[in-house]
């Protein structure tokens, strides 16, 4: 004879009492939920560009794109070419004397608020000798600041873009610029 099967019965709780059923989160569910929310702004808020480091270092690499230009042409035609950044009336930011019409770049900035600076003196000699003396610009926009140089071989390229050091040339000699 085949014996019956017997069910395992489900504890139940006390008479009368109904099993108590999960409603929401616990307290460390949610704790866990909190800080990987914390941890994901902060890794997002790093990872942001700060706006106006952005707008420096397109106008330092449009900056060194014109007097790499202007350096060529000054060596290709035998012209001794000077960039200024003091403007010459109201369609310039700055200049480039010595360079005939035809071969002027744009005289002006992207931004409206970048200010240059040449460390060390007035202008920036960009030819016609082939080597040229270490100089730089200081382009500052809000309390951000890049310098651009060269050592007189080799091509402008920027030198630092710590806004919080002391204004240096590429010698590493203070220059003598007050900070805004």
């Amino acid at each position: 004879m085949a014996r019956p099967v017997v069910k395992a019965a489900m504890p139940i709780s006390a008479p009368g009492n109904k099993p108590r059923r999960s409603r929401g989160f616990t307290l460390l569910e949610l704790m866990v939920v909190v800080a990987l929310i914390a941890i994901t702004t902060a890794v997002v808020s790093f990872a942001i560009p700060d706006p106006s480091s952005t707008r420096l270092e397109r106008e330092a690499a449009r900056l060194i794109a014109l007097l790499e230009s202007a350096r060529t042409q000054a060596r290709a035609g035998a012209m001794t070419v000077l960039w200024v950044p003091q403007p010459n009336g109201p369609d310039a930011d700055y200049q480039f004397l010595g360079l005939p019409p035809a071969l002027m770049p744009p005289l002006k900035w992207l931004e409206s608020d970048v200010k240059a600076e040449v460390v060390g003196g007035k202008s920036i000699v960009l030819g016609p000798e082939p080597v040229i003396g270490a100089q730089s610009v200081i382009l500052r926009v809000e309390d951000k600041q890049i310098i651009v140089g060269t050592d007189g071989l080799s091509p402008f390229a920027v030198v630092t873009g710590n806004e919080n050091q002391d204004d240096t040339d590429v010698a590493g000699e203070v220059a003598s610029a007050p900070t805004p």
